[in-house]
């Protein structure tokens, strides 16, 4: 009785634990859906492609008292065409009348080499546009300089005003499209700031916090101060963030020698003892990243969180702005400085390359700090999320991209975009899965900048050797999931055969090729794993096995998004045939005869459509590279007898 009521403990408490990963991801994935809001009103600005943002110099004046910001904003930038006017995305307002509020924001001047400009604010476009003083060729330099103050809209949250315990704060988020709300800026995903400095005055009695490493504190004897904060590495408009209140700090020390670095945590006052104990967890969780796959990307500057108003999180490059400071969170956040913030989707429809990553990564803080069992659960949680629905799929059509509920789908985004991340793992072997991912991070071409999936597959491919272009049309462009049913039956010789069939939820999708793991049990608690590589349906597969089995689990550590999968103990008759494949089918330039250990190849004979003899020998792989494209035969000749398999050559 005590061991049964010990198993329903455990039971209850993995069942409890795997409803806190689901509750977790869907606050995170809410508080990304909230700061998305502005999209549907926007996307990336043509007017804004005629140029590269190379530097900003970001001055801003705010008093967490008052709801109000004046800025002076900096921009180098170098013509990618000739141009006559240079175009950034900066909110305004209008009321019914078509008069501009007072208090919203408004553009006092715009300067380039101490010449004032013409400039145009669009309250429609909520577009700032220059006349620059000539033409400008393709490739020549500029510098502009914008003025500018107000209260910014608060209708898309990008700039919140608010308090803690009495104290006010003022912060921003402004992913995807916010940041134009408070300061003129490039909004696109095509286009990353190459460096940038910020200064940020506050009454003195409060801490300004900010991307990068704070490089001075200057006390204006005015009873305010100016903190300045350098951030060295390319940065996409929505990362920038500031956050202004009575923080207290305290620091932590990460990395490995020479690329050791502060934590340096922003915290509420009230709030800093449990804050402390909650945030030791960031060290060993970074310790981990590093050695699965690189060092902190940002390593020599600093990375931190900051407490803010909402109950999820934000991953401002190097600073983290948390609601909350659960595990999953810190791990979630962090894991967005490789996955999110030094390589960014490209496009809001491989969004999923941010948060699948971000996702997957909390999951592998579970399997390295918990033990496999407790991973097995999360992704088991998050199986049972994905298979909710029959379809959904990872990547957005174009229709879904303008959708923020789509896109920040804690269902597809988030955890069907980390358990495919998973079976891309699962199907290459940690090894090789690891390498492609370490060559994806490093690839010079998408480092600091963007990425789309076709990048991804690409280093998986060139990684493995694996043409992936099936799993990814399965499995992240096309929808559903398959369901399993499988028979086994004991055979002669410690031998087992198994028979696996599968249905699919979608349409879309006719037949899913994964490697099935399977576990065979025994008397006496004995069990055996085996991997089958299912290619089609009807597949039987002679595996050895040292005990009478008696039963069967199709894919017990939860390695592929499946639902209600069955196994059976039959009586199978032992069909040879159904054993013998050629591989692969189509086949382009060789195709191999893959055998049960059971039988011996004799003779392999290759015959036309017509019945021409073309190759005859006792090698199991057969070079068809000159071949017409076309059906073929092989007869295989074994110590059981002969066989016909047919293939397609194309």
């Amino acid at each position: 009785m005590k061991k049964n009521l010990l198993f329903l403990l455990l039971l209850l408490c993995s069942q409890l634990k795997a409803q806190n990963y689901i509750n977790d991801l869907e606050s995170i994935a809410e508080a990304e859906l909230k700061s998305g809001s502005a999209l549907l009103a926007f996307e990336a600005n043509p007017n804004t492609a005629n140029y590269d943002v190379t530097y900003q110099k970001l001055e801003f004046t705010i008093d967490p008292n008052v709801y109000f910001i004046s800025g002076n904003v900096t921009t180098h930038f170098t013509a990618l065409e000739n141009m006559s006017t240079i175009t950034f995305d900066l909110g305004r307002i209008t009321n019914t009348n078509n008069q501009y509020y007072a208090n919203r924001i408004t553009v006092g001047s715009v300067m380039m080499n101490s010449q004032s400009l013409a400039f145009n604010h669009n309250a429609t476009t909520k577009e700032l546009i220059i006349t620059l003083p000539s033409t400008m060729n393709a490739g020549s330099t500029g510098i502009v300089s914008v003025s500018y103050a107000g209260a910014p809209d608060t209708a898309e949250q990008g700039f919140t005003k608010s308090s803690h315990s009495g104290v006010p704060i003022i912060w921003t988020l402004s992913e995807p499209f916010g940041a134009r709300d408070w300061w003129p800026c490039k909004q696109d995903l095509t286009d990353k700031i190459d460096s940038v400095d910020i200064f940020l005055t506050a009454p003195s009695q409060y801490v300004s916090v900010a991307n990068g490493v704070q490089m001075s504190l200057t006390d204006n004897g005015n009873g305010t101060s100016t903190t300045h904060f350098h951030h060295s590495y390319p940065i996409p408009a929505y990362l920038v963030a500031i956050a202004i209140t009575n923080y207290s700090i305290f620091t932590q020390q990460a990395g490995t020698a020479p690329n050791e670095f502060p934590i340096v945590n922003y915290i509420y006052p009230e709030s800093l003892s449990s804050a402390q104990n909650s945030l030791a967890v960031t060290l060993p969780i970074m310790d981990l990243f590093e050695d699965l796959f690189e060092t902190y990307p940002f390593s020599n500057e600093k990375y931190g969180h900051a407490q803010f108003g909402w109950g999820g999180g934000m991953e401002h490059t190097t600073v983290s702005f948390m609601g909350s400071f659960g595990r999953n969170l810190i791990a979630h956040e962090l894991a967005h400085q490789w996955f999110g913030d030094k390589i960014t989707c490209g496009t809001w429809k491989d969004i999923w390359l941010n948060e699948g990553f971000a996702t997957y990564l909390s999951g592998l803080v579970v399997e390295g700090l918990d033990g496999d069992t407790s991973f097995v659960s999360w992704k088991s949680s998050m199986i049972d999320n994905i298979t909710s629905q029959n379809g959904g799929a990872v990547y957005l059509t174009d229709s879904e991209a303008l959708n923020v509920s789509r896109i920040f789908s804690s269902r597809l985004s988030y955890n069907k975009g980390a358990m495919v991340i998973h079976m891309l793992r699962w199907k290459l072997g940690d090894a090789v899965f690891y390498q492609a991912i370490k060559n994806y991070l490093a690839d010079p071409l998408l480092a600091y900048g963007y990425a789309v999936t076709e990048d991804l597959k690409f280093h998986l491919e060139t990684t493995s050797g694996v043409d992936l272009t099936e799993f990814f049309n399965d499995w992240v462009f096309n929808q559903g999931y398959p369901t399993y049913t499988a028979t086994v039956s004991n055979q002669a010789n410690n031998q087992a055969l198994i028979t696996l069939n599968q249905t699919q939820s979608h349409n879309s999708v006719d037949f899913f090729e994964m490697p099935v793991q399977v576990r065979l049990k025994g008397a006496g608690n004995q069990s055996a794993f085996v991997t089958l590589e299912h290619v089609n349906n009807g597949q039987s597969f002679l595996v050895d096995v040292p005990f009478t089995v008696t039963g069967m689990d199709v894919d017990p550590n939860k390695h592929i998004i499946s639902k209600n999968n069955t196994a059976t103990l039959g009586i199978n008759t032992l069909n040879f045939n159904d054993l013998i494949v050629i591989s692969p089918n189509p086949a382009h330039d060789f195709v191999s005869i893959e055998l049960p250990n059971t039988l011996t190849l004799e003779k392999a004979e290759l015959f036309s459509q017509t019945g021409q003899l073309i190759y005859s020998g006792a090698q199991k792989e057969i070079n068809v590279s000159n071949l017409a494209t076309g059906i073929y035969f092989i007869k295989v000749e074994t110590n059981e007898g002969s066989f016909h398999k047919k293939f397609i050559k194309n």
